[in-house]
């Protein structure tokens, strides 16, 4: 939106061409966003607890977490909010990529309002049941995988390319779709997962975002995407300012959810910014890269296929609880051991997915 206001006041002095650089935008959309969150933060906080809008815990997990019963919750929603502002005011609004990214994740985050309503408003225990979330969430994954596979402008769109090997790559055609589609409803749900501790799951997405954002940038830029051996998408590097604002939102949503926290995220959140890092990481043709930097959101998620599976077949638990985070706490470990050494995990596999950059 501002863009056009700065393109529009070039004529008149050409000091607002510095609106055009990627870089210069994705700082000020950081910090819009970071603002943004720090402001309308305590007045959400007060509005949630005011009507009673709180956390409700399990007596069979953790004792040490009966005391975060009614903190406020819903808190993701204001994530939700400065990103598309911030999307908004610094984005390229005629970019396609912008757009596909900004509703798909305003649409999980939809998904996961209700559910959180249904939970904490009309006292549904049971909130939107599993069938039906996971309905709405492969209406919204199918809607936008099918979306960029029809407007793909270029074969280099929709084919998977591996990490760590130059010249290995896989035509995906018509499969572009479902790959797609599990990749951005997988990650939704694996974030979802991972948000059960103060901070646990929102910064490995800051992390994750800031790291995307680069390679947003790259793959966005001819030269850069050529010497790095890697997939040039027209365009693609206006996501750059989209993973600013979801840095900047997220930061902003740590400093009132960092432990003990004031305010947790819900399903609101933690769907919304799972599908957010899930559909970046397709436009950008980093699947498998987004699997590397992701892994305390699959080693979460394998903890739960592994505990359910197991207690089917055997009828013995893996873990002492899932998701794993749960396990570390039942053994022992203070909440913020566990949250600070899964922190230190994500920065160490976040690092790890940079690199394939050159590794290559």
């Amino acid at each position: 939106m501002l863009l056009w206001l700065a393109e529009y006041l070039q004529q008149y002095y050409s000091g607002f061409n510095v609106f055009n650089y990627l870089t210069f935008r994705a700082i000020l959309s950081v910090i819009t966003a970071l603002g943004i969150s720090l402001f309308i933060g305590p007045i959400m906080i007060r509005k949630l607890t005011h009507y009673q809008i709180g956390q409700t815990v399990r007596t069979d997990g953790p004792q040490s977490h009966l005391s975060k019963s009614g903190t406020p919750t819903m808190g993701g929603a204001l994530i939700l909010i400065a990103i598309a502002l911030s999307t908004l005011l610094w984005g390229d609004l005629d970019n396609r990529h912008v757009w596909v990214v900004l509703l798909t994740t305003l649409g999980f985050g939809v998904i996961g309002w209700v559910d959180d309503y249904r939970k904490l408003i009309r006292k549904d225990p049971k909130g939107l049941p599993a069938k039906w979330k996971y309905f709405w969430q492969s209406i919204v994954g199918l809607a936008a995988a099918i979306y960029m596979y029809n407007y793909a402008t270029a074969p280099v769109e929709t084919t998977l390319y591996l990490p760590f090997f130059k010249n290995v790559a896989i035509a995906l055609g018509i499969f572009f779709i479902p790959l797609a589609y599990f990749v951005i409803v997988g990650t939704s749900n694996a974030v979802n997962l991972t948000d059960g501790l103060d901070g646990l799951a929102i910064l490995p997405t800051v992390l994750v975002a800031g790291a995307l954002a680069i390679f947003a940038y790259v793959t966005g830029n001819i030269k850069f995407s050529e010497y790095l051996a890697i997939p040039y998408v027209a365009g693609v590097g206006e996501l750059t300012i989209f993973c600013g604002a979801l840095v900047g939102a997220g930061l902003g949503f740590l400093w009132f959810n960092t432990y003990p926290a004031q305010v947790f995220m819900g399903d609101v959140g933690a769907l919304g910014l799972g599908a957010a890092l899930g559909t970046i990481a397709v436009v950008v043709r980093q699947e498998l890269v987004l699997f590397i930097m992701g892994g305390v959101f699959v080693m979460e998620t394998l903890s739960v296929i592994l505990q359910v599976t197991s207690f089917k077949l055997t009828g013995r638990r893996i873990f002492n609880m899932a998701p794993l985070h749960h396990h570390y706490e039942l053994k022992g470990w203070p909440e913020p051991r566990v949250i600070v050494r899964f922190w230190i995990i994500s920065v160490v596999l976040v690092l790890v997915g940079i690199a394939t950059l050159k590794l290559r």
